[in-house]
């Protein structure tokens, strides 16, 4: 049993269910859509769906707080922002589990310390790898990053396209979804919010 913590400090059991119990739910799941699993084409079909899931949805056996642990002090008194821009992620709503598929800008305003560029992105991806509604995903980036790097101040903002739209129900394959979330300096200085969103929107 492995046990981690989200970022509200609740306790998630990530493997309550054995491989082979998933993998007898897709059979299942297979059977009721009207295939037969044991037919050549589908016989190890549920053992790669199981493993694909594993990496669709790794973010719950990641701790965005560890990512951002290391951080770099000798900055020479560097206190502008910094903007991280096009950061393309894929999660899956957690309503008709359909992929969606978008682009992340990140930025943040230190306190003192900066985090390596790399980090940035990974935090997107730790919490684009798990069931998720978009407004909720962009509030859990923002939210890691101003706890863990104690920042200033922090943006973010998603463009994402929601296949539960463009594949199925309405159907608008063109339609995209924008959402963004600011803390500290970013929320309330509308100079630097503004300022912010002229350098994403270029």
């Amino acid at each position: 049993m492995k046990l981690v913590k989200d970022l509200n400090n609740k306790t998630i059991n990530v493997n309550k269910v054995s491989d082979l119990e998933a993998e007898e739910a897709f059979k299942t799941i297979l059977t009721w859509l009207g295939e037969d699993p044991s037919r050549e084409g589908l016989l190890e079909t549920p053992k790669r769906v199981v493993k694909a899931f594993k990496e669709y949805f790794c973010g719950y056996t990641q701790d965005a707080g560890q990512i951002l642990e290391k951080t770099f002090g000798d900055v020479e008194g560097y206190d502008d922002m910094v903007v991280e821009k096009n950061i393309s992620f894929t999660s899956h709503c957690e309503h008709h589990m359909a992929p969606m598929v978008g682009t992340a800008h990140v930025a943040y305003i230190p306190n003192k310390r900066v985090v390596g560029l790399s980090k940035l992105a990974r935090v997107v991806e730790v919490f684009s790898k798990r069931l998720q509604t978009q407004e909720r995903l962009t509030m859990q980036v923002a939210q890691a990053l101003m706890t863990s790097l104690d920042a200033k101040g922090v943006a973010v903002t998603i463009d994402a396209a929601h296949q539960c739209m463009t594949m199925r129900g309405i159907k608008k394959e063109n339609a995209t979804t924008v959402t963004n979330y600011f803390l500290g300096q970013f929320k309330v200085d509308l100079g630097i919010q503004n300022r912010y969103l002229r350098f994403i929107s270029k």
